[in-house]
Order: C-alpha cells, then sequence, then structure tokens
C-alpha cells in the first residue's frame, strides 16, 4: 500500500487542491480504497502541482479548510464514476 502524502494541513486553494500534499480533494476521498496504481499515478499529479506551485511562488494563496460539504460532494463523485 502506497501512503498518503498527507502532512495534516488540509487547507484547499481555490482549485480544490490541498496546499499541504498537493491532491485534489477528488484525490485525498478514499485514497485507502484505491490500487497502488491508482496512487501512483495520483502520486505522480502531486509531484508536477508541487513543482508548479514553487516555480510560480503561489505556494498557498487563498485558503479555506475543506468543510464538511466539500468532503461529502467529493465523495459523492468518486463513487459515482
Amino acid at each position: 500500500m502506497i501512503e498518503s502524502p498527507c502532512v495534516a494541513c488540509c487547507r484547499l486553494n481555490a482549485d480544490k487542491v490541498c496546499v499541504g500534499c498537493y491532491r485534489h480533494i477528488t484525490e485525498i476521498v478514499d485514497w485507502n480504497r484505491r490500487t497502488d496504481d491508482e496512487n501512483a499515478a495520483i502520486l505522480q499529479q502531486v509531484a508536477i502541482r508541487k513543482r508548479q506551485a514553487e516555480h510560480t511562488g503561489d505556494i498557498e494563496g487563498l485558503t479555506s479548510p475543506i468543510t464538511q460539504a466539500e468532503w461529502q460532494a467529493a465523495k459523492q463523485q468518486v463513487r459515482n464514476r
């Protein structure tokens, strides 16, 4: 099992990407239920997002904590795929 990149920051930018682990909220939901291949693909996207944020200097910008409503909506979106 691939370990989650979570750093217990849990703040989303305007694109709904966590500024701590660089995963989109839909990638955070159900992490432990995904296959290693799915999580490896997510980690590739995480690396790209992190490099882009570091390059542009937009590491945080405006952020907000993940709300229960956002979490539930993302969970539903993932499970409806």
